[in-house]
């Protein structure tokens, strides 16, 4: 699913979920080449030329999410939550860390010792699940009267050679990895959209249950609401 496609839907489950007219929902998403940049990203660490961006097909948006900016693309698993923590608790702190320890028994069930990686200043941390000095699952969310958006990007099978073209995350002095580098064979999309279900729902004390994008959306059309983005593209004509 395209970025911008994916932000949209993302906005128009956020405003349902944060009014209680629908229930909490996770988006599940694989994209085409694409840097995005969050709130706090350095326009330095997007490395390559406007020429190189075009010629390799990737897009670049600016979005509203906290962090710096990031790549998603083919063969990597990005999960939305959309969550009234209202309902769960409110603690920003708490939900990255959850976040972090789904994508961390996640990987562990497939045989990968992965954790959080400590700042060398105390007051900081790395948000992010790590194996070793490498980043293999970025993760980067909003608040917004406790009901969040964005999420995390797991490398599954991607073309980790995209990550070249930024400094990933404005972390100079890290790698990033892939399961598929770690493991040495690529794994099913599919395969990681079950256990991420699974892990989910027991981290987080829900019951996941899946549906089809038709099916949300039929949900959204229920509401007749109009929504607008903050979501900016860049434009290289």
């Amino acid at each position: 699913m395209p970025y911008d496609e994916a932000y949209r839907l993302q906005k128009q489950v956020f405003e349902c979920v944060s009014k209680a007219q629908m229930p909490d929902t996770v988006l599940g998403v694989e994209h085409p080449h694409v840097y995005t940049l969050g709130k706090q990203s350095n326009p330095a660490h997007l490395l390559w030329s406007k020429e190189t961006l075009q010629a390799k097909n990737i897009a670049v948006f600016e979005t509203d999410r906290g962090g710096e900016i990031t790549y998603h693309g083919y063969g990597q698993f990005v999960a939305y939550p959309i969550l009234n923590l209202n309902r769960f608790y409110k603690d920003a702190h708490r939900y990255l860390r959850d976040l972090e320890e789904v994508v961390i028994r996640l990987l562990g069930e497939l045989g990968v010792a992965a954790g959080r990686k400590q700042h060398h200043d105390p007051r900081k941390n790395y948000t992010g699940v790590w194996v070793g000095e490498e980043k293999i699952c970025a993760i980067g969310v909003k608040f917004s009267n406790w009901t969040t958006m964005h999420g995390l990007a797991l490398n599954v099978n991607p073309d980790l050679s995209y990550f070249e073209g930024i400094v990933p995350c404005g972390i100079m002095d890290k790698g990033v990895t892939s399961l598929a580098k770690i493991l040495s064979r690529n794994v099913p999309l599919t395969q990681i959209e079950l256990l991420f279900i699974k892990h989910f729902g027991q981290v987080f004390g829900v019951r996941v249950e899946r549906m089809e994008k038709w099916e949300l959306q039929e949900q959204i059309c229920q509401h007749h609401q109009t929504f607008s983005t903050s979501l900016r593209a860049q434009s290289y004509d």
